[in-house]
């Protein structure tokens, strides 16, 4: 798996820091900043970055004016969004997109950023990083924050995890996309709305009820994501809840029974997602994935 080299990064150039979600503080993004210094990145912040209208970092208008400011100045070469929760959706109609389309850019992270991803994705067909935000970076594994040094600056790297009794054996390849399950759903129906068809789907959620997980992969089969898909990668589901009467199915069940007349492989309980090993991956790229009893291989 690797990022192509036209939007891939390199040491002195400039990146930005914005939150269309919710707020941060300064202080809680100071290693962050060290961090990405550290790799010879210029990193600059959105005016309104640290904001704070109720849970979100500014009002509508200040996230906004951060984002279309970073998507329009042509000296960044990556946007980071610091942290998800909720409110990107706020914004997402807002925005112009004419100068980002002509001179894309990076942008990296997840959760509720999934509805940029999504978008432009099926919009741009743009390569975009589901990965940690630099809320995050302090406590993440040292190992993903590796994996994401190497993947932003273009450099290939394959994954090897345990395999899992529940998967789905089988080999197969195509360009990976997806994010959160539930943002996933959200945007059914809209033009943000991914293609599967042919390319392999990647899910994850956290602090989802077992039925609305069901209800969810139920509505990404009505809608016709499973028909031509290549293979489905699960990661992290954290923070399931049941009800006081148990729901009666686990994860696995609720997907591989809703997907039992398909053929293609299935990857469980990868570690990406809401986690601090949160593994970054390049969407909207070429990958292979193997499936077998003894390994998961994302190459």
């Amino acid at each position: 798996m690797q990022l192509s080299k036209k939007i891939s990064l390199k040491k002195n150039d400039n990146v930005i820091f914005i939150s269309t979600a919710k707020y941060s503080r300064k202080e809680e993004l100071s290693f962050s900043v060290k961090l990405l210094e550290s790799w010879g990145l210029n990193v600059d912040f959105g005016k309104n970055l640290y904001k704070r209208n109720r849970i979100f970092s500014g009002s509508i208008d200040e996230r906004l004016s951060d984002i279309q400011y970073a998507l329009d100045n042509n000296e960044y070469k990556a946007i980071f969004f610091t942290r998800g929760g909720y409110g990107s959706i706020q914004i997402l109609d807002l925005i112009n997109w004419i100068k980002f389309s002509n001179h894309p850019k990076l942008m990296i992270g997840f959760s509720d950023i999934t509805i940029f991803h999504s978008h432009v994705i099926n919009n741009f067909n743009i390569e975009t990083i589901h990965s940690n935000m630099p809320y995050f970076y302090i406590n993440s594994s040292k190992k993903s924050i590796k994996n994401l040094k190497n993947i932003l600056f273009g450099n290939a790297i394959t994954y090897k995890f345990k395999s899992t009794k529940k998967n789905k054996f089988g080999e197969c390849g195509g360009k990976i996309i997806g994010g959160n399950l539930s943002i996933l759903c959200s945007l059914l129906g809209s033009t943000s709305q991914i293609n599967t068809k042919n390319n392999i789907l990647f899910i994850e959620d956290v602090d989802e009820y077992y039925y609305q997980i069901e209800r969810m992969i139920y509505s990404l089969k009505r809608a016709g994501f499973f028909d031509s898909l290549k293979g489905l990668v699960v990661g992290k589901f954290k923070k399931i809840k049941d009800n006081k009467i148990k729901f009666g199915k686990n994860l696995y069940d609720i997907i591989l029974d809703l997907t039992h007349e398909y053929s293609f492989p299935i990857a469980f309980n990868l570690p990406i997602g809401h986690l601090f090993n949160n593994n970054p991956i390049i969407f909207n790229t070429k990958i292979k994935l193997i499936v077998n009893e003894n390994f998961v291989i994302i190459k």
